[in-house]
């Protein structure tokens, strides 16, 4: 029997990358996955691969349980349709993985203001509504696990003077994930009464080559050597959606750092394990 056997999840930005393999793995391990991004069917995104029909074609064909329903989290009403359309399909929701991300890399002199305004609504906005949505499901239970997906551009520069003054267009991006962290971690808390909801956050403890990062340019391709392989944050994400919510709540962690904690892997490096961490990793 799977980890996860008997549960219904529900994974955003699951075309491709971090999501896609966090989907796949879930179904591996026995749930229902309901896999949900803006992209049906490969080639309608006109810059990357990957999308929900592979990701669900995928899992069926190794006889895991999957569907796709397109949605745009930045948007309450389809948060709240997505939520709905995964009860229809397999009932209450047990996982909600909140990993869809958007970024421009751009200086903060010259952002527009409307994509400032739609990756807060991606990155922070979308992951209180669908949690406010799937809690309604979780609270009566006293269970279930909600993992958001972070990432290392939480951690800031510290503060000046700046011998380092090369512009690299983090500043939004990095601003989204440290606000995630801290709904982490407050809305951990405020669960805690019902014993047995999980709320964590989970980042790569080095980049991971996806689609998005390579044409970012943040790796080389698939084999960088500096680059960490998706499953690993796909099993970071199963180890906290998977644990007692004792072990794991409100922990705001990395890949390498939490699976080698919990005896998953022997070895790690990078983010939370040679490099130190956000500051909400540490408190």
């Amino acid at each position: 029997m799977g980890k996860l056997t008997g549960k219904v999840a529900i994974v955003t930005g699951a075309s491709r990358g971090i999501g896609q393999q966090i989907a796949e793995l879930f179904a591996a391990e026995g749930a229902k996955v309901v896999c949900a991004a803006r992209t049906l069917n490969e080639g309608d995104h006109r810059m990357l691969e990957g999308s929900l029909s592979r990701t669900v074609d995928l899992i069926r064909s190794k006889g895991g349980e999957a569907t796709a329903v397109t949605a745009d989290v930045s948007a309450e009403p389809e948060c709240v349709a997505l939520v709905q359309a995964a009860r229809a399909a397999y009932g209450p929701i047990d996982i909600l993985v909140n990993n869809a991300a958007l970024n421009y890399y751009l200086p903060t002199e010259t952002y527009p203001t409307n994509r400032w305004v739609r990756c807060f609504a991606i990155n922070v906005h979308a992951p209180f509504i669908l949690a406010k949505e799937v809690l309604t499901d979780m609270v009566p239970r006293r269970s279930g696990a909600i993992v958001n997906i972070s990432s290392g551009a939480a951690i800031g520069p510290g503060r000046g003077p700046y011998e380092d003054q090369t512009v690299r267009g983090g500043v939004m991006y990095g601003a989204t994930k440290a606000a995630l962290e801290r709904f982490t971690q407050g809305l951990g808390q405020e669960v805690a009464q019902y014993g047995g909801i999980t709320v964590a956050a989970v980042s790569p403890s080095q980049v991971v080559p996806t689609p998005g990062t390579i044409h970012h340019k943040l790796v080389t391709g698939i084999d960088d050597p500096k680059g960490e392989h998706p499953m690993m944050m796909a099993r970071a994400a199963l180890l906290l959606a998977s644990e007692p919510a004792a072990n794991v709540n409100g922990r705001v962690t990395y890949s390498q750092q939490i699976l080698k904690e919990f005896g998953w892997i022997e070895t790690a490096i990078g983010r939370g394990v040679t490099i130190r961490g956000s500051g909400y990793s540490l408190v």
